[in-house]
């Protein structure tokens, strides 16, 4: 592939660096680059505003992706003049980098879609803003809102200090244009973290949480700079918490964007507080972060040209974005009098002998008479990787220490902070872990999931997560005249893969157990609890959690416990991102209520109630019919994205059919439409010498199953063998109540067909 990657500075030598390590790769080029990126790829020497120029320059060389690294030029839709003329693009177009451009629109953006972040105002005129100020009775923190070059924002100690600020930006103009707007915002209180994460317009893919150091001097002292180192990843933002801002933040950003004609495609980078009431945004960025970006992608394993490419495509749903183990530590080197009028020209020496552990971004260097010299306020970002923080904080400082130029500044504590931290959550190592095992990533997956699973447990369990079995308090079955315990095991099946396709992974939680509750239900029985079991080549927890958290979703909704169950890590048996899903359930019911009855004759009637789609049954011909079909296509007949229409969830039939179960003796029989559609699965329930008849066109068979038969060319027997057909569940009820037993149920049900004299089969007429 022939690459173009727009941008000059640290972050952007991070991500030459980082795409050109791709085996996909044929020639990178850079616009304009610097000294460290020539190394890597060709500079171009062409004007980045000149956007007809990089259009004719992206069609000489062939140009196959663009990967737009600063937010200027986003902001000036270079990326839709390039995707007008035809050309991929790593990048959102203007009208989505304006959650960037306009803090304005990111405020009133954040408040429209329920994104969490501080209270705000905003002013045009300095005179109303001044008397705000004078009203408030919160710290406030004041933002320029156009692009600023990262130092548009002031966090003021004293009221005297906010009102000389104000002044600055709308009087003054010292952030000229950016300031013609400002917002003034609540100032909260906590650490930061900047949360980063790949976006293809609708999946969002989180990176590894990074921190920045923003402050020009030790101990977060002196003025705000575009950052003088960062870390990660940061301990006080674990997986569960990535994973809670990934579903509060990331993805309602990027839903709301398409939904409002703005996809974004690229990277989307929160700023976030993490406040005692929880994460809350400071500001949304529309492209890697820098010095984050200089931390993070050392740590990134999987091929970052690949992500890249799939974001621009739209499917980055088909990309597992891995990540290594260990931590990385980027230490800014800047020049005497940064930021506000830093030296230049300096020769800078001592790059020649550098670790491999440790990398050496450029950001504002340049080559004069042969020699390499500063050209900037922030002139090289110093990258040390280790197995842990403080191994990767040592590697940094010692590289730093070889490095010299006059006046060169840095910051000595970035991430000494996090150390403690870091100290305290140490420790996946051993044989086990070489093995391919990570005993950690189960635990996590557990922390991640304990309180879903807790929301199911009433008085009768005894001990259920955590412990080595679940314990119940059967005592209530001495309440019944003549219990029987109904137990039934099933999994998901090949559906499991379609969801890794498309990204959702909750709904197969809520598959697994309404599909058993449905396969007791028919037994007469209600449940009592669930287990689980999840396995997979490599346990990502934050899957492992979804899944669990929709299970337990499902428990709950049935008034049943998800008592415990089962999470394997097991490489080798799976192939690399396989994974499978299965679950028991135990319930019971009363002898004399157990179905099928006796006395199921000729003449009863079947009445159908409607599925929610294929449930969990046919996904392997599913899926080799749509193989080639990309999951977002929008058939009109669907009027949804397939892969929405086939991830519906397995529906239960609990509710309805519970209050009838022992209380209508016209109900003879269920039968579950599950593997085997009508085939196969009302014969279970029939006695010898009786058939069903089933007569097709007595109900409405939903446009997925027609669509299914016309891509497959699937005759009609052999769609109901395979599927439902749209419904779920057939209830064998006597003749005479059937009008009764329709008018108990609160939904549309079907006369679908009959029983008559014959061998035990279906017959479909």
């Amino acid at each position: 592939m022939n690459v173009l990657l727009v941008g000059s500075g640290g972050r952007e030598h991070a991500i030459a660096w980082k795409v050109a390590q791709s085996p996909n790769l044929s020639r990178l080029y850079v616009l304009p680059g610097n000294p460290g990126m020539a190394a890597l790829a060709e500079c171009v020497a062409l004007k980045i505003e000149d956007h007809a120029a990089v259009v004719r320059f992206c069609k000489e060389k062939r140009i196959d992706l663009v990967l737009i690294g600063p937010e200027a030029p986003l902001a000036a839709g270079l990326a839709d003049d390039l995707s007008a003329s035809g050309f991929r693009v790593f990048g959102p177009s203007r009208a989505a980098a304006q959650i960037e451009a306009s803090k304005v629109f990111a405020k009133h953006f954040m408040a429209r879609h329920g994104i969490p972040t501080a209270r705000y105002a905003v002013f045009q005129r300095y005179a109303e803003a001044v008397e705000f100020l004078k009203r408030v009775d919160y710290p406030v923190v004041l933002k320029a809102s156009g692009l600023a070059a990262g130092k548009g924002v002031i966090v003021p100690e004293t009221n005297e200090e906010a009102g000389a600020a104000l002044e600055a930006m709308m009087v003054h103009r010292e952030f000229g244009a950016a300031g013609e707007e400002v917002v003034i915002e609540e100032r909260l209180r906590g650490p930061e973290v900047s949360l980063m994460a790949f976006s293809d317009g609708r999946t969002v893919a989180p990176m590894i949480p990074a921190q920045d150091h923003k402050r020009l001097l030790d101990g977060d002292q002196g003025p705000n700079t575009g950052g003088m180192g960062a870390y990660a990843p940061v301990p006080i933002c674990p997986p569960e918490m990535v994973a809670e801002i990934t579903e509060t933040v990331l993805q309602p950003a990027v839903s709301g964007l398409r939904l409002e004609g703005r996809p974004f495609v690229g990277v989307l980078y929160a700023g976030l507080m993490l406040t005692e009431s929880g994460p809350q945004v400071l500001e949304f960025n529309c492209r890697f972060g820098d010095p984050e970006t200089q931390a993070v992608l050392p740590l990134l394993e999987s091929d970052l040209l690949e992500i890249a490419l799939a974001c621009a495509e739209g499917r980055l749903q088909e990309v597992k974005v891995r990540w290594k183990d260990g931590a990385a530590v980027c230490v800014v080197l800047a020049s005497r009098g940064y930021p506000s009028a830093p030296e230049i020209g300096k020769p800078v020496h001592g790059l020649d002998a550098l670790p491999p552990d440790v990398f050496c971004f450029h950001a504002g260097t340049r080559i004069v008479d042969g020699r390499l010299v500063t050209a900037g306020g922030r002139v090289l970002g110093v990258t040390g990787r280790g197995g842990s923080l403080a191994e990767a904080v040592q590697s940094a400082y010692d590289a730093v220490a070889s490095i010299r130029f006059e006046g060169m500044h840095y910051r000595k504590d970035i991430a000494h902070q996090a150390l403690p931290a870091a100290r305290r959550t140490a420790g996946r190592s051993g044989a086990y872990a070489a093995a391919g095992v990570d005993i950690d990533a189960g635990n996590r997956a557990v922390e991640l999931m304990k309180d879903a699973v807790r929301s199911t447990y009433g008085p009768e369990v005894l001990a259920g997560i955590g412990a080595f079995g679940g314990l119940y308090d059967a005592a209530m079955l001495k309440e019944m005249k003549s219990p029987v315990l109904v137990a039934s095991t099933d999994g998901v099946g090949t559906k499991v893969k379609l969801a890794a396709a498309v990204g959702r992974y909750r709904s197969i939680g809520h598959d697994i157990v309404n599909h058993c509750i449905d396969d007791i239900l028919v037994q007469g029985a209600r449940p009592l609890f669930f287990l689980d079991y999840f396995a997979a080549s490599k346990l990502d927890p934050n899957l492992v959690a979804e899944v669990v958290t929709g299970a337990a979703e499902a428990c709950r909704a049935a008034g049943m416990a998800l008592l415990g169950g089962e999470t394997a890590e097991m490489p080798g048996v799976y192939a690399e991102g396989e994974f499978d899903l299965a679950g028991t359930i135990v319930g019971v019911l009363e002898r004399a209520s157990a179905l099928p009855r006796p006395g199921i004759v000729p003449g009863d009637v079947l009445v159908g109630l409607r599925s929610s789609g294929p449930h969990t049954n046919g996904y392997s011909l599913i899926r080799r019919i749509f193989e080639n079909v990309p999951l977002d296509t929008v058939f009109p007949e669907l009027g949804i994205p397939l892969g929405e229409a086939l991830l519906a969830p397995h529906r239960s039939y609990l509710s309805l059919l519970w209050p009838l179960i022992g209380a209508a003796p016209h109900l003879k029989a269920l039968a579950h439409l599950t593997g085997g559609g009508f085939i196969e699965n009302l014969p279970r329930v029939l006695p010898e010498g009786v058939a069903a008849l089933v007569r097709r066109g007595t109900w409405p068979v939903p446009p997925l199953f027609c669509l299914i038969q016309s891509l497959g060319a699937l005759d009609s027997f052999e769609m109901h063998r395979v599927f439902n057909m749209g419904i779920g569940m057939m209830a064998v009820v006597a003749r005479d109540g059937v009008r009764a037993f329709q008018q108990a149920i609160d939904e549309e049900t079907y006369v679908i067909g009959e029983l008559i004299s014959g061998e035990r089969t279906v017959i479909l007429e």
